[in-house]
């Protein structure tokens, strides 16, 4: 027993203790070590330094005694095929988290009638370099924030500084951007700090982020334990996913939404105008660098899709669209993402001076369970690439954007996002709405089908003693995180059309999208220039998906020239014989000769196309009347 020994085996899956002997030869050693980690002999190479020096052959005789190898030494196990895994991993533990969406589908007031697919990316050894994991494809606004500098740079104070110009102290020496005091100063005060001045306090220090990791958080019980019975006659301590204490996330992956000008929220304001239901939309847009926060990031916003929905006045209802997959891909080609997603909570509450009531505050909720639970699925099925996880993503940058009364009883933009640990609650499919009480959550209790881990959360009692709760029920702004909404004062335009073609699935409202109402668009459009004609969203998507005439193969250029606003990519399309078709059978279907839609040399359209054969939009109530009609169908007004 004088001659046991125990050699500590480090491995990027964890640490193991290998008793062996000192007389143990170094090839009886490795098979010992294989069968503790579940390699094969051949599988792996051990080594005596961190820095891969050092090699113990398998093949050799000699004893660990001749090898110097004592008792409680530190060997290192690399996998074959990990030469370019870092010493770094060493030191990490290994959090092997299943990161699946649901696959079943979600049901709550803005409940989905067709099932999510499932989509899993298993935890593997990715590894943690400045420069990454090659598998990962960061956001380009990553990769730019990634390179900055980040640091607040200050003047020199004439009251507190006694130096020189040149000189520093410590009143003008430059601040890191999650300095706390420097943001809770900023007008307004900034709650979380950015995501990459997260990433740069973890990285910073002396080690540099060495022991630093971003680890998805799993719920679920991990696969590959034979020590028990699977669940529920069965669990253990290695398999056992571990308690969560929800906190307020520390930090933001977006931390501003803009929209590019009001009539992209106008436009989406009045289909609740008009019916009084309430309506959804996904946002479709770009991330780009927020300058008033350090290395903050915004997300633009360019056009609102409108799903598929059945609405009334307290529910929406997503219905399955087939029209998905070319909204994706018409808005990759315009080099546009899917930022977020936008749903109106309007109740009227004078409708003689359009006021609206203001029902989401501090003694409600900003955000109800239901909606929370829904922005975590979205988060879930947009997650955000990061180099510096083992999964390849971590987070979401993917928003929730609500149209709601304010304190003043006017509309209100109001938008969020919800936690990572919410995410991981919401995936895991641990998470329910209470059906009373629109403010609480509830953590599900282990069933013999599922094992929940136990959820808590803080709070404060009467005596003020901090007290930990299970989280049954759970109150809903652990959860959510602010983000400020914002229109700029010079608007900018991606589609730089000022007429308006009718917007996708607004049926319910007589706004179709036919070729009647395309040909009436284009009489209508007074612009000279056949790029503004053409640069709206919604054309776009019915020239690509429309039954008669599909383009969906030919759109690439015009596509591409309103990306890149070039009027003479425009005209070469305009001149093709699939614009020639569409307009044939514009003036077919809209009643009016070929003639009435032609262009001029710079591509706009004629003065004399006639405005009578054209839908006209009553001054009083907004509503789309039939051509050749003096009296508002709706409220009886005359034209005007």
């Amino acid at each position: 027993m004088a001659d046991t020994i125990i050699i500590r085996v480090q491995s990027p899956d964890g640490m193991k203790k290998v008793p062996s002997t000192k007389r143990e030869t170094a090839a009886g050693f490795i098979k010992q070590v294989a069968k503790e980690f579940g390699f094969n002999s051949n599988g792996f190479s051990i080594y005596q330094n961190r820095n891969k020096t050092g090699e113990i052959d398998s093949k050799t005789s000699k004893s660990l005694s001749i090898l110097k190898i004592k008792h409680g030494d530190m060997l290192y196990l690399y996998p074959s095929g990990s030469v370019g895994v870092p010493a770094e991993v060493m030191d990490t533990a290994a959090a092997h988290s299943s990161t699946s969406l649901p696959s079943t589908s979600f049901a709550t007031s803005l409940s989905s009638s067709s099932s999510a697919s499932s989509s899993s990316s298993s935890s593997s050894m990715m590894p943690r370099s400045s420069s990454g994991p090659t598998q990962v494809q960061e956001d380009s606004i990553d990769q730019y924030l990634a390179k900055q500098d980040g640091k607040i740079y200050r003047n020199r104070d004439a009251q507190l500084c006694r130096h020189g110009a040149l000189g520093k102290c410590v009143h003008c020496v430059p601040l890191e951007p999650f300095d706390e005091d420097y943001l809770n100063h900023l007008d307004p005060p900034v709650k979380q700090m950015s995501f990459h001045a997260y990433i740069r306090k973890l990285t910073g220090g002396a080690d540099k982020g060495k022991f630093a990791a971003l680890e998805n958080i799993s719920c679920k019980i991990k696969s590959g334990c034979e020590g028990h019975p699977p669940w529920p006659e069965g669990i253990c301590t290695k398999c056992q996913p571990s308690a969560i204490t929800l906190n307020r996330q520390r930090y933001r992956h977006v931390d501003n939404i803009m929209f590019e000008h009001h009539t992209i929220a106008d436009r989406f304001l009045d289909y609740w105008r008009k019916t009084g239901s309430q309506r959804m939309g996904y946002l479709y847009g770009r991330y780009t660098e927020h300058k008033d926060i350090p290395l903050a990031i915004r997300a633009e916003v360019a056009a609102i899709y409108e799903p598929p929905q059945n609405a009334t006045q307290n529910s929406l209802e997503l219905l399955e669209d087939p029209r998905a997959a070319a909204v994706e891909e018409i808005a990759a080609k315009l080099g546009l993402v899917k930022v977020g997603w936008i749903f109106t909570d309007l109740i009227s509450e004078d409708t003689r001076i359009g006021t609206v009531r203001y029902s989401r505050n501090q003694d409600s909720y900003y955000l109800s369970a239901e909606e929370c639970i829904t922005s975590g699925y979205f988060q879930n099925l947009h997650s955000n690439p990061c180099r510096l996880s083992r999964d390849g993503h971590f987070g979401s940058k993917f928003v929730t954007v609500v149209a709601t009364g304010g304190p003043d009883n006017q509309v209100h933009f109001e938008s969020y996002q919800v936690s990572n640990q919410c995410m991981a609650l919401v995936r895991d499919e641990c998470l329910l709405p209470c059906r009373d009480a629109p403010e609480l959550g509830y953590a599900k209790e282990s069933s013999s089908e599922q094992y929940v881990p136990d959820v808590f959360f803080k709070d404060k009692d009467k005596f003020g003693n901090d007290v930990t709760f299970l989280a049954r029920p759970l109150p809903v702004e652990y959860l959510i995180i602010d983000i400020t909404t914002t229109f700029p004062k010079d608007p900018q335009f991606t589609f730089s059309s000022t007429e308006r073609f009718p917007i996708e699935n607004r049926d319910v409202l007589g706004e179709t999208q036919d070729f009647h109402s395309l040909s009436t668009y284009l009489s209508q459009s007074s612009s000279t220039s056949f790029l503004n004609i053409v640069s709206d969203f919604h054309l776009l998507l019915f020239l690509v998906t429309n039954e008669v005439m599909p383009l969906r193969d030919s759109i690439g250029l015009i596509l591409e020239a309103v990306k890149t606003s070039n009027e003479d990519l425009a005209q070469t399309w305009k001149k093709s014989e699939q614009w020639a078709t569409i307009e044939q059978l514009c003036s077919t279907v809209g009643g009016q000769p070929p003639s009435s839609l032609d262009y001029g040399a710079v591509g706009g359209p004629s003065a004399a196309s006639s405005s009578s054969a054209a839908m006209w939009s009553c001054l009083h109530c907004t509503f789309m009347n039939q051509p050749g009609t003096e009296l508002c169908e709706m409220c009886s007004l005359p034209r005007g």
